[in-house]
């Protein structure tokens, strides 16, 4: 899949759920892997002709659990090229997870630790909006680990308003499927993922899961993803948020 194709089908998403108004300013939570990557790509390349204009910065969250420096500077000089401010968030997250909390799932208090520094240094660079590189298969794996380990039929909405900070999050790349993000990025930088639980977790389990249950229907996350998402179907989604949710 090629970058134009990439735009296409974000720009649906911007649309579809009013992602991005005039005027904003936008962080891409840049973790430097493949989802990143092309979410920074593809909004970087719409800047360039949509009808509303907008400017991104891109912000990587550092756990402290040391990010490998060559493949920083090559990130920061594809940001350099697209016209994008690059900023680096030193945080202590690896060290309170895995050292001071010693938990055991590490991974939900690693994803609200993240998002918080993200949303925090987003504010900070004066951004109303963070953009998260969530794509299909991670919505559609979502509901499916509220459902079985949670005991609710939950997923992340398109968009999502969070009130302390005043800030928006939105998931440009909902109708993107992860294997098209794979083959756009696998000639580009990333940056590794230090976790030492990375490829450990439950949303593992799930996605082999979803790969077994798809020998026998071929459709099966095409089908999930348009019940999740079809504007006349019911959804999960609150199409009347609130000025701002709780975050």
């Amino acid at each position: 899949m090629n970058l134009q194709q990439i735009m296409s089908k974000t720009r649906r998403a911007v649309d579809q759920f009013n992602m991005i108004e005039e005027g904003d300013k936008i962080a891409v939570g840049l973790s430097g892997g493949k989802d990143s990557m092309a979410l920074l790509y593809s909004l970087a390349g719409l800047k360039r002709f949509y009808p509303k204009n907008f400017d991104i910065v891109a912000i990587t969250v550092d756990m402290g659990l040391g990010l490998d420096q060559a493949e920083v500077d090559a990130v920061k000089k594809v940001c350099d090229e697209l016209g994008v401010h690059y900023h680096i968030e030193p945080t202590q997250i690896g060290e309170v997870v895995f050292e001071v909390r010693k938990e055991s799932n590490p991974c939900s208090l690693c994803a609200n630790m993240r998002r918080g520094a993200l949303n925090s240094a987003a504010a900070d660079l004066g951004c109303n909006k963070v953009a998260l590189g969530h794509h299909a298969d991670d919505l559609i794996e979502t509901l499916f680990l509220s459902l079985f380990y949670e005991a609710r039929l939950s997923t992340f909405s398109p968009v999502t308003r969070l009130s302390r900070k005043k800030i928006t999050v939105i998931r440009p790349m909902i109708f993107l499927r992860e294997m098209e993000i794979i083959g756009f990025t696998k000639d580009k930088p990333i940056i590794h993922n230090p976790c030492p639980a990375d490829k450990n977790t439950r949303r593992e389990f799930i996605k082999t899961l979803l790969k077994d249950l798809e020998k026998d229907n071929k459709k099966l996350r095409e089908n999930v993803l348009g019940a999740l998402t079809h504007p006349e179907r019911n959804n999960l989604f609150d199409d009347q948020q609130p000025p701002f949710d709780e975050e």
